[in-house]
């Protein structure tokens, strides 16, 4: 079973003492690439370290909404100019982790926007995919999307919406990001959703350290629990866990344009 993570956070201190040993478990558990997201102008280097020394990584560089308090005007910029010194690199892959996220009440919704909307506008400029952070904000990224149109389309991280809303999503070209939430018996709308969606708009993650899947309740998620995953959400659309992880890895690679 080969498998993509398609979007996991393994450079926070969380993994420091034992990533190494981590990304070999990986290997052997077919975890062959995984994508690390920059979330905030500080740790877009280490992203890209981590990248450039590991054959298994990749690096998305992005401002991530719940950070909005600690990006400044500046960043933009050199979000930009950090994209065009790293034109044809082949461990950039995306831009991102980007978006909106009107759950948490106090983060300013204008300047969210402003500042998703300026991202877009990087990525296609630089002609790269998104990868996008969705929280309680579909009906805005929707439009949003809509308006501009990105040609590299990209993945809605952690998708958790409604039919309506993965349909809106799938017909502007997006993949949806399925990872720990639907492993969970309680979300059943959520569950009822992933068991119908085409095979072919299916990406698999794990947004590791968080979201831990329903078989490792409590514990630091990893990108060694993504086969875990597959397999749960493998029997929970009723096809084999192989069909899964090629399905995925397939739409994985085309998003990234990995041949």
């Amino acid at each position: 079973m080969r498998l993509v993570d398609t979007h996991n956070h393994i450079d926070f201190p969380d993994f420091d003492a034992d990533r190494p040993a981590l990304l070999q478990r990986c290997a052997e558990l077919g975890v062959e690439r995984q994508v690390l997201l920059g979330v905030f102008r500080e740790n877009w280097e280490r992203v890209l370290q981590l990248a450039e020394r590991n054959d298994a990584l990749y690096a998305a560089l992005g401002l991530h909404p719940i950070y909005l308090a600690q990006h400044r005007p500046e960043h933009l910029r050199d979000l930009r100019e950090q994209l065009q010194r790293l034109v044809g690199h082949p461990k950039l892959c995306a831009v991102g982790e980007i978006g909106l996220d009107y759950y948490i009440e106090e983060l300013d919704r204008e300047a969210q926007q402003a500042l998703f909307e300026e991202q877009l506008r990087i990525a296609i400029d630089f002609e790269l995919p998104v990868l996008l952070h969705v929280r309680r904000a579909h009906a805005a990224m929707i439009a949003t999307l809509k308006r501009f149109r990105p040609p590299r389309r990209g993945i809605v991280h952690a998708f958790a919406g409604s039919r309506e809303e993965a349909r809106e999503y799938i017909r502007l070209g997006f993949r949806l990001g399925l990872g720990g939430a639907p492993t969970w018996p309680q979300a059943n709308r959520l569950r009822k959703t992933v068991a119908e969606l085409p095979l072919d708009s299916i990406v698999l993650e794990t947004d590791a350290p968080d979201m831990a899947p329903a078989m490792f309740p409590g514990q630091r998620n990893s990108p060694a629990h993504l086969p875990a995953i597959c397999e749960a959400l493998a029997e929970l659309r009723g096809v084999s866990s192989e069909e899964l992880a090629e399905a995925s890895t397939r739409n994985a690679r085309e998003v990234f344009g990995w041949t």
